[in-house]
């Protein structure tokens, strides 16, 4: 049934999307993305964002924080939260405003070729050049600015997260079948077959959102050639079937061979499958530092807290990226319409932004600057703060989780093919062939 819901928002979607890309959505701007300090005086007004986070989340609850302050001193303002949680429905609300050309004074986005296109029609601010003018550059994390970039550097949007994205593991759990942590992707199979052999079962995942499966896609090309195959693979430069996909294919077809995920896995929802790993079901569980509250603190179960700890993307030998070079995210961005930025949107950004790192560090969480440290909660465990300080050694590249760079066609396809081959229902050759196709049809048709 979800599928098919989907698939209705998706024909929907690649209407809206064929408008804005065919240059149907109307005529020009009515703003210059490079004139990031336009003259005027600011006159307070309500603004909008559209945005794709938990209602309940650090980020809003940050932001609402500031632009209640912001109005305090600014009778008149107010900031007007447009809020979709739900991903796909999101994409579908976010780009059908775009190509009727009515996207509010902020709104969410990926880098994603939609975004990129929008951003060479001149429609959102060049963020570089606005970071440079408020003399907040140099405040940002790179991976966090980098994370956000398109493929020719170029950065649109300004993140409000930094988030690391690690293997946490049961210690107990692997020591009772005779395992240590992998050194490499290769050794994931056999842990597997070791935990399983003593009734363990191996990794926890949430297969009914298709992204946490997407994320192993990613870590073999990420390893063996590094983030331009997924560049090439979005704009059909690259296959499926090309060396680093066809690995991929050949690797995930084994960890389901080795039963890696538990039983059920493809209807496994995100709270459930969390549940597996906390309540000392699962020795294995990949998530990112935004779970840090649940996995530790004190709120983890106490019979499993003092046996949790985490390790990194494991490489392969001969990688051409580094250990510390794994999924280090900073969120969706956040985009600024060109045709609605005027003085008092300047004026906001200056206030939000630079009081928004305090806020969000004050929250225990990472902030995307370097100048705040991280207030670790009364209740953390020792591997809080451990997780923390690992932001400060982070490499370069960053592996993108592939959901935020496919086309939203190629990318539903592959979550479900996915599923498929890791449950043996396909083959590796049949699932590269199936995708080559479905990339032909939606990128390179």
């Amino acid at each position: 049934m979800v599928h098919h819901a989907r698939t209705a928002s998706w024909v929907a979607l690649a209407a809206a999307t064929a408008l804005v890309l065919s240059g149907c959505a109307g005529g020009g701007t009515g703003g210059d993305p490079t004139d990031v300090d336009p003259e005027g005086e600011v006159t307070p007004r309500e603004i909008s964002w559209l945005l794709s986070r938990p209602a309940d989340g650090g980020v809003i609850t940050a932001m609402q924080k500031i632009a209640d302050e912001y109005a305090a001193d600014h009778p008149g303002f107010a900031l007007n939260l447009i809020t979709t949680p739900d991903r796909p429905s999101y994409i579908q609300k976010y780009e059908t405003l775009a190509a009727a050309n009515k996207l509010p004074e902020l709104f969410d986005t990926d880098a994603t070729p939609f975004a990129q296109k929008l951003a060479e029609q001149g429609r959102m601010v060049d963020v570089d050049l606005l970071l440079d003018d408020l003399g907040l550059a140099d405040d940002y994390r790179e991976a966090a600015l980098n994370y956000q970039r398109f493929d020719d550097g170029s950065l649109y949007m300004v993140p409000f997260e930094f988030q690391l994205e690690f293997f946490w593991y049961n210690k107990d759990l692997l020591a009772a079948a005779g395992v240590s942590v992998p050194a490499t992707l290769d050794d994931f199979a056999p842990m597997c077959e070791a935990l399983r052999a003593k009734g363990i079962t191996p990794i926890a995942l949430d297969g009914a959102d298709g992204w946490p499966l997407e994320r192993y896609m990613a870590y073999y090309p990420f390893r063996q050639a590094g983030p331009e195959y997924v560049q090439k693979l979005k704009t059909g430069e690259a296959k499926f079937s090309d060396a680093p996909g066809r690995a991929a294919a050949d690797w995930l077809y084994g960890l389901g061979q080795a039963g890696c995920f538990q039983e059920g896995f493809s209807s496994t929802g995100y709270a459930d499958a969390q549940a597996q790993f906390t309540s000392g079901k699962a020795a294995v569980y990949n998530i990112g530092t935004w779970e840090l509250g649940n996995l530790a603190t004190e709120k983890l179960d106490a019979g499993v807290r003092d046996s949790v700890d985490y390790f990194t993307l494991p490489t392969l030998p001969g990688a051409v990226t580094a250990d510390n070079e794994y999924v280090t995210p900073s969120g969706i961005g956040m985009a600024v319409n060109a045709a609605t930025y005027d003085p008092l949107v300047r004026d906001f950004l200056a206030f939000a932004l630079e009081r928004y790192p305090a806020e969000v560090a004050a929250s225990g969480a990472l902030s995307p600057t370097t100048g705040v440290e991280t207030e670790i909660p009364a209740s953390a465990t020792p591997l809080y703060s451990r997780a923390i300080e690992q932001a400060g050694d982070v490499g370069e590249k960053i592996a993108m989780p592939w959901d935020t760079q496919l086309d939203p066609a190629t990318n539903t396809r592959l979550q479900q093919e996915l599923t498929l081959l890791v449950q043996g229902d396909i083959t590796p050759d049949e699932f590269v062939s199936t995708m080559d196709a479905a990339l032909t049809e939606n990128v390179g048709g």
